[in-house]
Parts: structure tokens; C-alpha cells; sequence
């Protein structure tokens, strides 16, 4: 049985490319960056290297680029910061309903601060209204954060359209773009952010080092204090490695967008078809929004979805998820899915496929065959799937699952 790997928006494996760009900074360019001596200077050209070359691809500064230890610390350093930073002119915040925990979970404690916050909904395709965010700001908003791609769906926001109706107010604005590294462009300007969190691990790239990208002149406090590093924004010696290996994993990934997006898209839509001809009563969730290319969410009726992952995962050797990796733990089902309208019992039946540079269009029959197998397993012990076989299932119940299904 060879494993096949479907997790790619948890994490992705590193690139032997950047696993060799990072070596030296673990060996003989050992130095702290801060050290004024031969050793910190060699390993600060390596860092102030890096971050050009991240800018290079934003399209701005290098002074504009903080390097973090990830996704999480920069949603948290943005939605803390800016509101410490911006209060006194306003309390309230606007973020959308499908926000990654790194944004919800900040934002719920923002309000135990005294923060007003506006939670958008999205749309059946799980996509946000431009014009609900523009109906949502006030007098006293300080900070909008919406998500590019969303981790779960795949399904792509529209942050450019957001960018120019919060600007127009002059309001910060702020996108978690972590499944959008690699998969679309990222140009500051055209986005018309002012703060972008991304992380290196979902890009080839090693697990503990982000960017978060701050505009210059906007109203932002540190999350960490200390000393005098990444221009007084973010204290604490500098992982020189990861941040090699992310400039590394960022350069790579904008050099091969193009191929792996036409590839894997390829790859993602034959599977997608080969479900739907082997699995009855399943609905692609966000299907007919702009999804990126590697992502493929499906509802599985009458299945429950930890319990058809776990046996891909024993059976078969193939590993999928339930959802976000963030939120694999908890026994509630996806906000995301909730979010879009989605009952709690059809939630639970969602699994996320996400194809990476690994996957191939030749283990595409195997994928589908195997979940075509345990699908119709588990339905076999399923009550529910034996009542809406045999026409028993109430009405009302029939009609919600019928609602979100390809076999209408």
C-alpha cells in the first residue's frame, strides 16, 4: 500500500531546494543577526536577503516585511495591534464569518477588551459580499480582516473589490492570506491591503516562520516587546533558517504558480468528476464559487466524516481531512460549512481534499475507488441512509439533504 498524501492545506512537505538553502544558516552562518562581529553580519546579509526577495513578490518594501513565526502570530499581531493602537479613534472591527481560529478566536477576545465586532456572512457558494462588508463598516471601524482563500473550501474572496470600498472609508485593512501563498497573486497594491499574514509551511516551506506585511505609515503596536528587531516591530533573535527557507519556499512557489496551478486543477477536476459518477448523494461544497486548485470539499451524505478519514487512513493509506488541521481536534462541526447554510449533520459528513506538487493524475482511480469503497461502507451502517432509501425519512429531513446534493 503506498501512501498517497491530501493535506496539503494542513502543512506541505519542504522543498529539497529550500531544505539546501536553509543548511548553512544551521552550520558554519550560525551567528545572531543582531551581533555586530563577522559571524551576525554574514547571517544578517542572509535575513536582509531574504526579506527583498519576499518584498520582490509583494510589491513593496523590504522595510514593510516582518518575519514571524507564523500565521498565527501575525493575525494576532495585526487585530491586537492595530486595536491598540487605533482605539482612541474607534472600537469596532469587521471580519467574516469563515475567518481561520487565528482571526476568530482573536477577535473574541478583542470584545472581552471592550471591541465592537461585525461578523459578514458569505454567500451558499461560501464566498463574502463585497457590499455587505461596505454595509457593515461605521463611523468608528478601525480595522476590516478578511481571509483571501479560505482553508477549508478553497473558495477565493474578493479582496481586491473589499481593498478599494475600505479604502474609500479609510479604514486598515488586513487579509489572512495563507492558502493563497503559491496559488495567486499577492501583489500588495492590487490587493489594496495594508497588513497580509502568511506562513511558510503551506508553501514548501518549513513549519514555525511567517511574514506579516505592514504598510508603511500604518497604525500598528508590537505583539512582542524586547529588543530593537524586525524595525522595532516584532522583538526576539531572528530565526535567520526559517527565514531563508521561507523567502526560498516564497520565490519557488511564485516560479512554478503557473504549471502547478494547470496541473493540479487538472488533477482536482478529474477527481471531482469521477466522485460524482461513483458516489451518489454527495455535494461539492463551494463548487460553483472561484476556488483555487488544489482544494476539493465534499459532503459525503449519511457519512460521518472522522470515521470515513480514519478508514482511508487504516484501509488505504490515504490521508484527507474533516477541515481546518486548526480545528481537527474539536467535536463541533465547521463554522465554515455552518456559515454557508449547511446543517450541523450534513456538516459532519464534509471531508477536505487538498492536492499539492506531490499528487498525480494516475492516482486519481485509486483516490476515488477507495472513497467510493468506504462511503458505501459506512452508508450500509448508516440508519438515516436505510429511512431515505427505504422513503421513510421525514419530509423535512429529505428536503435538507436533497438541498445540498449533485443528484437532484
Amino acid at each position: 500500500m503506498n501512501p498517497i498524501y491530501l493535506d496539503h492545506n494542513a502543512t506541505t512537505p519542504v522543498d529539497p531546494l529550500v531544505l539546501e538553502a536553509m543548511l548553512p544558516y544551521w552550520k558554519e552562518t550560525f551567528g545572531n543577526a543582531s551581533s555586530l562581529h563577522l559571524f551576525g553580519l554574514a547571517a544578517k546579509k542572509g535575513m536582509d536577503e531574504a526579506r527583498a526577495n519576499v518584498a520582490s513578490h509583494l510589491g513593496c518594501e523590504p522595510r514593510e516585511v516582518i518575519f514571524t513565526s507564523g500565521a498565527t502570530e501575525a493575525d494576532n499581531h495585526v487585530l491586537l495591534g492595530a486595536y491598540e493602537a487605533t482605539k482612541k479613534k474607534g472600537n469596532h472591527i469587521v471580519i467574516s464569518a469563515i475567518e481561520h481560529p487565528a482571526i476568530l478566536n482573536t477577535a473574541e477576545r478583542l470584545e472581552k477588551l471592550g471591541a465592537s465586532v461585525t461578523r459578514v456572512g458569505v454567500d451558499r457558494r461560501g464566498v463574502v459580499d463585497a457590499e455587505a462588508v461596505r454595509a457593515a463598516l461605521r463611523d468608528d471601524t478601525i480595522l476590516v480582516s478578511i481571509m483571501y482563500v479560505n482553508n477549508e473550501t478553497g473558495a477565493i474572496q474578493p479582496i481586491p473589490e473589499i481593498g478599494k470600498i475600505v479604502k474609500e472609508r479609510g479604514i486598515q485593512f488586513h487579509t489572512d492570506a495563507v492558502q493563497a501563498g503559491g496559488k495567486l497573486g499577492l501583489r500588495v497594491d492590487e490587493l489594496g491591503v495594508d497588513f497580509m499574514s502568511l506562513s511558510g509551511h503551506k508553501i514548501y516551506g518549513p513549519k514555525g516562520v511567517g511574514v506579516l506585511y505592514v504598510r508603511r505609515g500604518s497604525f500598528i503596536r508590537p505583539l512582542l516587546t524586547g529588543g530593537h528587531h524586525e524595525f522595532n516591530r516584532r522583538a526576539g533573535t531572528e530565526n535567520v533558517a526559517g527565514f531563508v527557507g521561507f523567502a526560498t519556499a516564497f520565490a519557488l512557489a511564485h516560479e512554478r504558480r503557473a504549471a502547478d496551478e494547470a496541473r493540479i486543477a487538472q488533477i482536482r477536476d478529474a477527481l471531482q468528476a469521477r466522485l460524482r459518477a461513483l458516489v451518489p448523494h454527495i455535494y461539492v461544497t463551494a463548487g460553483e464559487a472561484p476556488r483555487v486548485a488544489n482544494t476539493l470539499n465534499v459532503l459525503f451524505h449519511f457519512v460521518e466524516g472522522e470515521g470515513l478519514l480514519m478508514r482511508l487512513s487504516l484501509n488505504h493509506g490515504i490521508a484527507i481531512s474533516s477541515g481546518s488541521a486548526c480545528t481537527s481536534g474539536s467535536l463541533e462541526p465547521s463554522h465554515v460549512l455552518a456559515a454557508m447554510g449547511i446543517s450541523k449533520q450534513l456538516g459532519n459528513s464534509g471531508v477536505r481534499i487538498s492536492l499539492g506538487r506531490g499528487n498525480s493524475m494516475a492516482e486519481v482511480e485509486t483516490i476515488a475507488q477507495a472513497l467510493a469503497k468506504e462511503v458505501a461502507t459506512l452508508r450500509a451502517m448508516s440508519p438515516l441512509y436505510d429511512a431515505y432509501e427505504r422513503g421513510k425519512m421525514k419530509d423535512e429531513d429529505r428536503v435538507a439533504y436533497e438541498t445540498w446534493s449533485t443528484a437532484q
